[in-house]
């Protein structure tokens, strides 16, 4: 019998946020990794992995920050092994760009400490995208180690994952999970016969290559007399080799043909679980972090990138740690104790903040040079766009009706949402009480407004203040008013009034990337597509929703594809936990409300919707001992806002439930036009096509609910989304869950799950009691998503053009300023990076493309994923201004722009300058 031959790989899976919230993990980390560096530094013959993610060196090293230089060397002498990520994230709850920045992060800070793993080391990620070895090629990883989702029928420990452009990397199957080795020396006087065994028995699946055996599991240290141990052994029965996970597989061949080949997503059943149930619990955490990541992807960096003098690096990195940190596979996923969540959520809101603040400093530094009687028009999205928008405009009040003027002397329609209230405050004081009335002003400010005049009328006993959205040019001192008032006696009248003003929705034309500026001016304007609500039927001549008697929508697109039956609300229970829904022994399910209300459509010509309400008797819980939900309920209120807006071809729906009821899943169905056996699913850089059907094997349940980020499409059904969804293809209809109510983090006994999860702990505040809005649009359409440009849509979709108030002087002349554009591609970022402005691309298409990027520049060139000079690539097409870049389906390209302006009378960005 052939001696094994072992590599043992000592290591850690650091949970850094879970069962404990992450101050608590924290303290447990600091003790391992003070064990961990003197072992090393004892013995040169220790190695040890650390997880592959830069987060616990950092949370080690903040509290021992003493301990760099020891980190250092150890990394440098192949002793240990860290990065390359920053966080072992969720691949399929954050959005793609995310994954790219967290590798960029975690490869940065620990080539600073030495060097970082070339490993895509993902061991417990729920799942693994269709993109993630083209991330990982294109970051100069030839090799990626995973666990879950491989399927049935890779049959050694090694397969070529392919990803949809067509690279690929060489990926190593860690059979029996990241912990296959974890016990072998429970009982150190067994380790010698435990190792053999182990060689022995894994043998098989490796063949001619030495056994991986990977010693170590959650929050774990190995055993002090390691080392000894195995020098210890006799080689005659085991050849064990204590070794870190890069040094096994850079003995592998990255370029092996002989592999087999496994294309796109990892989410099979088959050897490991999924926990797929991760997808909808606590909803509210992935809809923060869809919020956050748009605000600093798609608002923040780009703005600031094209528009800013300076560049605010430091809040933009303070950003993306948060969002970085929030998307770890167990913090985003929800399936922590609710003290993580709490704090998963906190950081996630800072994330948004930020994103806020850079975005709302951008166009705060542009709207001086829009008059303050206008507003400031910014476009988020790389092509030119016309599209609604809700402002706040100065109109006289004698103007009955309104349109808005664009700086080329173009007039748009505009609806009058409301007019805003003049007279703010009458209030009467003795007059030796008016200076008192002063402290209310703050320099200018009075009422959330600014002081454009003031007058005190002695003779009327009037002291009156004037207010608008900026004060203006007229200096403004409150001690002159004191001065005015001192000494007043008798009856006095405090008046505030506002310059006449309305809250309009109107319709804005916006440059590529850029901004205008919109003022309103007298008289109507036709719309060339009115919205039209009447009775229960909205329509804006793309696509008609008539709310039906039974709460349902009956939505029809300009081709005449109906969607008959949208909206339709399916309540079950659900005894399962955090990790993965089971519905009882007994289900009930709860599909007719007890109460319906429909209200009348109402607006137009820009906007108008309508309202349906229905309440429905939900069962309060399951009862666990007999198996089903019980006789008794609670009321469970479903509201549905219909909304439909000028040019767009979808109808937008706010799903708000108000839930007292605990242990079930809710789900909003839409059905198909046609039938269909497949869906297809936008996520990270790629639209994936699934089935109704999941492979299973292992001992989880196989379930065939999926992941969608931005879309996902059925029958002729696509459903544009706000947030990670889950949703699952039925006989003719798609589910979306929009609530699942849990109270446990893991179940001991789970009657779709052989085996606990994590520990048995209530989780009180997953059951989602109160109120929960869920936002999404349904587009009906002929062809496939592709023809029906279902990514278009969904730009649109999720983000809405920016406007703030101009503060210029009033007779500043209109103006509009272009950005950049992109033709042939999605854009998915725009940021200053050393000095020049970089461009991530993704060809998002079935069929080759060419990206054509215009723009003041005068020089383009493709860099490596990681930006680093020594991924340079062959220079793109460039011209002065305009850059081709010819792009396999599916391919992720980045770009950098230097030089400018491009020609005359071209607008010149601060990064270019």
């Amino acid at each position: 019998m052939t001696t094994p031959d072992v590599r043992l790989v000592p290591h850690t899976h650091w949970d850094r946020e879970w069962y404990e919230p992450f101050q608590r993990f924290r303290l447990r980390l600091v003790d391992l990794l003070d064990e961990v560096l003197d072992r090393a530094e004892a013995d040169e013959r220790f190695r040890f992995t650390l997880d592959g993610q830069m987060a616990a060196v950092d949370d080690y090293l903040e509290v021992r920050p003493e301990h760099r230089e020891r980190v250092v060397r150890l990394v440098r002498r192949g002793q240990l092994a860290v990065g390359p990520w920053q966080i072992l994230l969720d691949e399929f709850l954050c959005s793609g760009e995310n994954i790219i920045r967290n590798l960029e992060l975690g490869h940065r800070r620990a080539t600073e400490l030495g060097s970082a793993m070339p490993v895509g080391y993902l061991p417990d990620m729920f799942g693994h995208c269709a993109q993630m070895p083209q991330i990982l090629s294109a970051a100069g990883l030839d090799h990626a180690c995973v666990w879950r989702g491989v399927p049935a029928g890779v049959p050694g420990h090694a397969f070529r994952w392919q990803a949809p452009d067509g690279s690929s990397v060489r990926t190593e199957y860690l059979a029996g999970g990241y912990g296959n080795a974890a016990y072998v020396l429970s009982d150190p006087g067994h380790f010698a016969g435990r190792m053999a065994d182990l060689g022995r028995r894994l043998t098989p699946a490796f063949g001619a290559d030495p056994v991986l055996a990977m010693y170590g599991t959650d929050h774990s240290a190995p055993v002090g007399s390691l080392v000894e141990l195995v020098a210890g052994l006799d080689r005659a029965d085991v050849d064990v080799t204590i070794t870190t996970l890069a040094d096994y597989l850079r003995e592998r061949d990255p370029h092996d043909g002989s592999l087999p080949v496994v294309a796109g997503e990892l989410r099979s059943h088959a050897h490991a679980n999924i926990l797929p149930g991760v997808l909808s619990v606590r909803p509210r955490l992935k809809q923060a972090l869809a919020r956050a990541e748009r605000l600093v992807e798609r608002y923040a960096e780009p703005f600031a990138a094209l528009w800013s003098a300076q560049w605010p690096e430091k809040f933009l990195d303070m950003a993306w740690w948060r969002l970085i940190d929030a998307s770890g596979h167990d913090s985003v996923t929800g399936c922590g104790v609710d003290e993580t969540a709490t704090q998963v959520f906190a950081r996630i809101s800072e994330a948004g903040h930020l994103g806020q603040a850079v975005r709302d400093r951008v166009a705060g530094g542009l709207a001086p040079q829009v008059s303050r009687d206008a507003v400031l028009v910014l476009n988020p999205t790389p092509a030119a766009r016309d599209d609604v928008v809700t402002v706040d405009l100065e109109v006289p009040d004698d103007w009955r009706d309104i349109a808005v003027e664009l700086p080329d002397g173009s007039r748009l329609p505009a609806q009058t949402e409301v007019r805003g209230e003049q007279l703010l405050l009458s209030e009467a004081l003795p007059g030796e009480e008016l200076t008192a009335f002063l402290p209310r002003i703050h320099g200018r400010e009075l009422f959330g407004s600014e002081i454009t005049h003031w007058s005190c009328d002695d003779a009327r006993r009037v002291l009156e203040f004037g207010v608008a959205r900026h004060g203006g040019d007229t200096p403004f001192d409150v001690e002159a008013v004191r001065a005015a008032v001192t000494g007043a006696r008798g009856d006095w009248t405090v008046r505030i009034t506002r310059a006449a003003h309305r809250t309009v929705t109107c319709l804005a034309r916006v440059p590529a990337l850029g901004w205008t500026s919109l003022r309103a001016v007298r008289g109507a304007q036709p719309a060339e597509r009115p919205v039209r609500a009447e009775g229960r039927t909205l329509s804006n001549g793309l696509v008609t929703v008539t709310a039906l008697d039974d709460g349902t929508l009956r939505v029809t697109a300009a081709d005449r594809t109906v969607l008959d039956g949208v909206g339709r609300v399916v309540d079950g229970g659900d005894r399962g936990d955090s990790y993965n829904y089971a519905p009882p022994g007994t289900d009930t399910l709860v599909t007719t409300p007890r109460t319906l209300r429909v209200g009348t459509a109402i607006g137009g010509p820009l906007r108008a919707s309508l309202t349906v309400e229905r309440l429905y008797d939900w069962p309060q819980a399951v009862d666990r001992t007999a198996d089903r939900r019980t006789a008794a309920t609670r009321p469970g209120g479903v509201r549905l806002d219909v909304e439909l807006r000028a040019g767009e071809p979808f109808a937008r729906l706010d799903l708000t439930l108000d839930n007292a009821s605990l242990d079930h899943r809710v789900r909003l169905h839409v059905p198909l036009a046609r039938p269909a056996e497949t869906s297809h699913a936008e996520g990270q850089f790629a639209v994936v096509e699934r089935g109704r059907t999941a492979e299973g094997g292992f001992s989880e349940r196989p379930v065939p609910t999926f992941p969608a980020h931005g879309f996902v499409d059925a029958g002729g059904a696509g459903l544009l989304l706000s947030q990670a969804c889950e949703y699952e293809l039925l006989d003719r209809e798609v589910a979306l869950t929009v609530l699942r109510a849990t109270g446990w983090l893991s179940r001991n006994i789970h009657p779709y799950r052989a085996e606990p999860a994590g520990p048995q702990l209530a989780v009180p505040a997953a059951q989602m009691v109160g109120t929960t809005t869920v936002s999404l649009a349904v587009l009906p359409h002929a062809g496939d998503w592709h023809d029906a440009d279902l990514m278009a849509a969904a730009e649109r979709y999720r983000h809405p053009l920016h406007a703030t108030p101009g503060s210029g002087p009033r007779d500043a002349p209109p103006v509009s300023c272009p950005g950049l554009s992109v033709e042939g591609a999605v854009m998915t970022s725009l940021r200053r990076r050393d000095g020049e402005l970089e461009v991530r691309l993704v060809a998002a298409s079935p069929e080759p493309t060419t990206a054509v990027v215009r723009g003041p520049f005068t020089h383009a060139r493709r860099v490596g994923l990681l930006g680093a000079d020594d991924t340079l690539t062959t220079a793109p097409d460039a011209e002065p201004g305009t850059v081709r870049i010819p792009l396999r389906a599916w391919e992720i390209a980045t770009v950098r722009l230097t030089g400018g302006p491009a020609g005359p009378g071209t607008t010149e960005f601060p990064a270019l300058r």
